[in-house]
Formats: C-alpha cells, structure tokens, sequence
C-alpha cells in the first residue's frame, strides 16, 4: 500500500508540475495568433475607406432616376451648370439652337469628346437644341405644350442638368446619320438613348431619337449589352447586389447598398471609386481599375 501511494503522489507532482507547461504554451500559441490577427486587421484597416453614407447622397450622382415616380430634388441638380455659348473651349464641331443652351460642364466636356469621334467617323451635322432647364423654364414649358410634349416641372431630366435634346442641322435625328450614330456609339462615351423606341412601357415616355442621357462608364456599356433602360439597369443592380464587369480587359465592380439611417461602406483605398445614388432608396458604389479614386461628388483626386 505505502508503495501505490507513493507512486500515487509521484503521479500527481507530475500532472501539476506538466499542467503549467501545457498551459504556458497555450497561452503563447493564442498570444501570437492575438498579435498576429492585430497586424492583418491593421494592414487592412489602413488600406480600406470607411465611407459614412448619408441620406442626402440618395438624391445626389449620375445614376438618378427621374421619371414619373421620382422628382428631382433641388441637391440633385449639378452644380457645375454652364451657358455653352459663352464656353467655346467645349463647343467645337457642333451647333446651339438659341445662346440660351445650358448644361453641365463635365457633360459638356464629354460630349465634345463624343462629337470629335463622331467627326472621325465623317459624321458631323450636330447641333444641341436643349439642356438644362431650370424649374421655372420646365413648368412655362410644359404649359405652352402640354402634357403629350412635355413633363411638369421636377420630373424632366433636363431639370437635372445631365440631359440634353441633340439634332442634325440637316434632317430629323430618327432619319439623320446623327441620330444613327449616336444610337450605336453613344454608350462609348458615357451617354444612353434615354428614351428608345421598345421601351416605351417601361419608361412611360414616347420614343426619342435626340434625348440622351449622361450616366458614365461602365454603366452605360452594360446597359448598352444588356439593352436595359435606366429603370431596369438600377432594378437589375438592386437585385443583384453586386456585379463584375470587364470592359476593354479591365474589371469594374458594382455594388448597390440601400441606405439606412447608419450606412457605412468599405472601398479599397488603392483604387479609384465613385458613388451616386439612385434618387430612390440606395447607391451604387463604382470601383475602378486604377490608382487614384474619387470624392463622393465623383471630383478624381490623387492620393
């Protein structure tokens, strides 16, 4: 018996004496995973944007939808509206109806770039007829022609500024080489027909050959292969929830977020963003393939 217990507390001075030994590398196993996942969290905290999305970003970007449910809010106007006829720089290779033609100043700008290719291509009877109009201009409008020619005040896209009605100097755009040629490349540049001649049940608004519609790549050439209007393509994104494009070799990425009254979104800092919203419940986050971003007005700035 005094045998078994002395082999009893041998065994017993063994167990405490390992124990602590056990438990020490234990301890430096989950010490080194605790340092090792603060380094990782910390490398990818400082490589990601935490962006606080408020409700006003709703109604503000490229991507608005104005139609009959949707109105356009007095944020959502751009704020870089010009009179063309005093900005010469942006109107070469084109005409203006009337001195009277206003319109954003980067759409301006795109829409030279577009003219330019179209003069390439020995296109070049283009004219602009209207742009941006203000609230006041939409509603003498829609009074002078009625409800069948025009919208009430709030519900025009021109009233956004990212609209514009272009012609030919020579003949109606839906018989003009102007109006061919601005329905087949007009995605290129960041523009979409608006208003195409299958649609009219979904956007609720007769076909028209002149009114295009500024909403940026890739947007514009995903809906050019998807044939979606403006309706459908942010309807397709919302379900969707996110998206992958290649256009041209290079990945674009699309998510939808629905904004709530806390909405935070992570964007990789490394890489050029841009946010609008839909004008409705949500935005769409853009990420671009190259180095540099973009402000939540969608300005580019270098990191």
């Amino acid at each position: 018996m005094k045998k078994w217990g002395f082999l009893l507390l041998c065994f017993c001075l063994t167990i405490l004496f390992i124990e602590p030994i056990f438990e020490s590398k234990e301890e430096r196993q989950n010490e080194e995973h605790y340092e090792k996942d603060k380094v990782e969290n910390r490398s990818i905290s400082e490589n990601v944007n935490k962006i606080e999305i408020t409700e006003e970003q709703t109604y503000q970007g490229n991507l608005l939808l104005v139609n009959s449910e949707y109105l356009v809010r007095p944020k959502s106007i751009k704020s870089d509206v010009i009179n063309l006829s005093t900005h010469h720089e942006w109107t070469k290779g084109y005409g203006l109806l009337d001195n009277n033609i206003y319109l954003s100043e980067e759409l301006a700008r795109r829409f030279s770039e577009m003219i330019t290719a179209a003069k390439k291509d020995g296109v070049h009877n283009f004219s602009i007829t209207s742009g941006f109009r203000d609230f006041g201009e939409q509603s003498a409008l829609y009074q002078e022609m009625g409800s069948a020619y025009a919208l009430p005040a709030g519900y025009s896209e021109h009233n956004l500024g990212l609209s514009l009605d272009v012609g030919s100097t020579q003949m109606k755009m839906a018989d003009a080489p102007e109006g061919k040629w601005i329905e087949e490349n007009a995605w290129k540049y960041g523009f979409v027909l608006r208003y195409p001649k299958d649609k009219t049940a979904i956007t609720g608004i007769q076909y028209e050959p002149w009114h295009i519609r500024y909403v940026g790549l890739p947007h514009s050439a995903i809906m050019e292969e998807k044939n979606f209007t403006l309706e459908e393509y942010l309807d397709f994104l919302k379900e969707q929830k996110s998206i992958s494009q290649t256009i041209q070799g290079e990945e674009y990425k699309i998510s939808y977020y629905p904004v709530t009254k806390d909405t935070t979104i992570h964007v990789a800092s490394t890489l050029r963003w841009e946010i609008s919203g839909n004008n409705i419940d949500g935005v769409i986050v853009t990420v671009y393939p190259n180095s540099t971003h973009t402000s939540l007005t969608g300005r580019r700035m270098s990191q």
